[in-house]
């Protein structure tokens, strides 16, 4: 019988709310030593989910570049409001300004074999699990890893 997401998934998700800001994401991740986070809603419906990556974005030197091109547009050669600068600064952005949305994601009877596939063409990194359309666990590439460690015979059966 094939593995499949309730075998080995992380059933301790940690989450976040729509309107978690930056420092509280960023926070969590530290903390925990996670790579992201999904975003739910208060029935625990998966809106999207939020990575590192989502939260080094906005301030690379690439995005700074553009903001600053923007602002020249919008300015038309005055000074941006402060009010302005305030809402678009960077402590201000929520998660669900943040989140990759849709989140690809799978049920606990999807098998180890699709849910390989379904990282790999989606080029993500984890895939939230849920039952009735709500997060049950969250399955990561490490964590199929470790199931290929644990149990060779069983991923073997799968090809």
């Amino acid at each position: 019988m094939p593995l499949t997401a309730a075998d080995v998934m992380t059933t301790n998700v940690k989450t976040v709310g729509p309107d978690a800001k930056v420092a509280e994401i960023a926070r969590l991740l530290s903390d925990n030593n996670i790579s992201a986070v999904p975003v739910c809603d208060d029935q625990g419906r998966v809106l999207g989910v939020v990575s590192e990556g989502d939260l080094l974005r906005p301030v690379g030197q690439t995005m700074s570049a553009k903001r600053a091109w923007w602002l020249t547009l919008v300015a038309d050669g005055t000074e941006v409001a402060p009010s302005v600068l305030e809402c678009i600064s960077m402590q201000n952005q929520r998660a669900r300004d943040l989140m990759v949305a849709p989140a690809i994601s799978a049920t606990e009877a999807t098998t180890v074999a699709a849910m390989a596939d379904m990282l790999m063409n989606h080029r993500i990194k984890r895939l939230p699990i849920l039952r009735d359309g709500t997060l049950v666990g969250i399955v990561s590439r490490a964590d199929l890893v470790h199931a290929l460690a644990r149990t060779p015979s069983a991923i073997a059966e799968a090809l």
